[in-house]
């Protein structure tokens, strides 16, 4: 197995602290992918529940981490928190740690389909099971594709790129990253081109699609704060706003509390927070120098009551 499976955690110092570890705390890390955060949170944590959907990150897992007798790898995605704690027969967790998106070795490996800067099969599978990209890409309709591409790239120029995908597609499938690269491209205006890639957000949007990433950390989240203990954290790195937006209301609805009027002299809803919202964290500068894919990320905790 290629043991070079290394991703630079972003906000790892950061994120680990987030745990709150004191050496009596169960803890489960949904995105374990290379053991850079299951590693050191192992150090501290009374037990590790290390998950990841990617089986070449299972092979490393159990690799770097399988000597550990306080860590059990589990190949399974996060969304399924529930099944994972009970199958091993745990009843709650102190704390969840997802660090979201797609990881340095998916990107660098180019067969892997998830980057627009190297040519390879359309993939973007996280499991390397089911829907394809290139699935997506060659049987959506226009329609859907423009709405994929627009709701979850924020492409303003979807509909172009999705009548393009469908009349290119018309004379043979779409096969490869570059392929589609060159599409998108031919579809955008020579200014939409400057700021960053022109495949970015919408590699982004089908690399969701085909992982179902947001259905996934809806679920999970609520999922998880019933498996969690008074005390226990979740902690969350996401990467776009798509993301980040989600993790943001979901935890300011759970520290929120009363929902009544301004105008009530009183509260009449009986709602109490569920817990406290700590402010999110950004990358430092020195960070972002030494990691440009730390950009645009956010680490946002909450501790329940």
């Amino acid at each position: 197995m290629n043991t070079e499976f290394n991703h630079k955690s972003v906000l790892f110092d950061e994120s680990v602290k987030a745990l709150a570890l004191n050496g009596e705390k169960i803890i489960m890390d949904g995105t374990a992918g290379g053991g850079g955060h299951s590693k050191e949170i192992a150090k501290t944590a009374k037990r590790l529940i290390a998950v990841d959907r990617d089986p070449d990150a299972i092979a490393v897992l159990n690799e770097r981490l399988g000597g550990l007798s306080n860590v059990t790898v589990v190949h399974g995605n996060f969304s399924d928190i529930k099944n994972i704690l009970k199958k091993l027969d745990i009843d709650a967790i102190d704390g969840l740690l997802l660090d979201l998106g797609v990881s340095s070795f998916q990107l660098d490996t180019a067969d892997r389909g998830f980057s627009f800067h190297k040519n390879a099969p359309l993939d973007m599978r996280m499991s390397k099971t089911g829907l394809s990209a290139a699935d997506v890409v060659n049987t959506y309709s226009e329609q859907e594709l423009a709405d994929i591409i627009y709701k979850y790239g924020e492409e303003k120029f979807s509909r172009r790129i999705a009548a393009n995908i469908v009349k290119a597609r018309e004379d043979k499938p779409i096969q490869t990253t570059f392929e589609l690269v060159d599409i998108i491209k031919a579809s955008m205006p020579q200014r939409a081109m400057r700021d960053s890639h022109p495949a970015r957000r919408t590699f982004q949007a089908i690399r969701i699609e085909v992982n179902g990433e947001l259905d996934a950390l809806r679920t999970t989240l609520d999922d998880a704060f019933d498996c969690l203990n008074s005390g226990g954290r979740i902690a969350v790195i996401t990467f776009h706003s798509l993301e980040d937006r989600i993790v943001k209301e979901k935890f300011n609805d759970w520290g929120r509390g009363c929902t009544c009027p301004k105008e009530f002299p009183v509260c009449v809803c009986g709602n109490k927070p569920k817990g406290k919202v700590f402010k999110a964290i950004s990358p430092s500068e020195a960070e972002l120098s030494a990691n440009p894919r730390a950009r645009s990320s956010h680490l946002r905790v909450f501790e329940k009551y």
